[in-house]
């Protein structure tokens, strides 16, 4: 019988020195304790697929707590079925000595019994929870609908050189590049804010006359009658 140890954080930036502790206070070989810096959502995990290949039956499987060996109970329950009973691996869980499959922590029939009844508690309360958050969230946002909040991201204001920087830009004094380096906005963004200033500074006007009429077929329709256009009589 060989002795592993599994240890789990959810990124590299996280500290495993507290489960690495507990797994060498237990005497576990260095060697034989296998260490993933995933996310917990499922267990397609490279250490934890190696450690799956590794053990063989009648040995022991040390985890410090039952979140480090997944974060989805539904699969943690699988596992554990396929660890415990396919593959006849004993489980220890350090933080809760009532999940221990050896005989004489309990691994006997009645022992296993309650570690299967802990198991699916913990998976309903679980998933209860889940289900809880999702529902408060819901509510939430409901609510904040009705009292008229914005949702989703705040909208980003306009930089404070930037409508001097669109009058010097129309008037040809600068290049969209150099208008683009002064307000640090991309070009996409530049125009889309450029579009919106002039709505708002014009809100109700639209192309001026002039602007038509000059166009050639606007002459060409109305001829010598275009300056009634800009000149209407009173």
């Amino acid at each position: 019988m060989k002795t592993y140890g599994y240890i789990r954080v959810s990124s590299a930036d996280q500290n495993e020195d507290r489960q690495f502790i507990a797994m060498t206070d237990l005497k576990i070989p260095p060697k034989n304790i296998y260490t993933d810096k995933i996310s917990g959502k499922n267990f397609d995990r490279p250490a934890y697929c190696a450690l799956i290949r590794k053990l063989k039956r009648g040995d022991l499987l040390y985890i410090k707590s039952i979140d480090r060996l997944g974060r989805n109970y539904e699969e943690i329950l699988n596992q554990w079925r396929i660890l415990t009973k396919e593959k006849g691996v004993d489980i220890a869980v350090i933080d809760m000595p009532l999940l221990d499959t050896r005989e004489r922590h309990g691994g006997d029939l009645i022992g296993k019994v309650i570690c299967d009844v802990v198991l699916q508690l913990l998976s309903f309360v679980a998933q209860n929870e889940r289900e809880t958050i999702r529902k408060r969230q819901a509510e939430g946002i409901k609510a904040a609908r009705l009292r008229g909040v914005h949702l989703g991201r705040p909208p980003k204001i306009p930089p404070e050189n930037f409508i001097e920087t669109v009058k010097q830009w129309e008037r040809g004094k600068l290049t969209t590049k150099q208008a683009l380096k002064l307000t640090n906005l991309t070009e996409s963004t530049f125009y889309r804010r450029y579009r919106e200033h002039k709505a708002n500074k014009n809100p109700s006007k639209g192309v001026p006359l002039e602007n038509c009429v000059n166009q050639p077929e606007i002459k060409n329709i109305f001829g010598e009658n275009i300056q009634i256009l800009l000149n209407p009589l009173d």
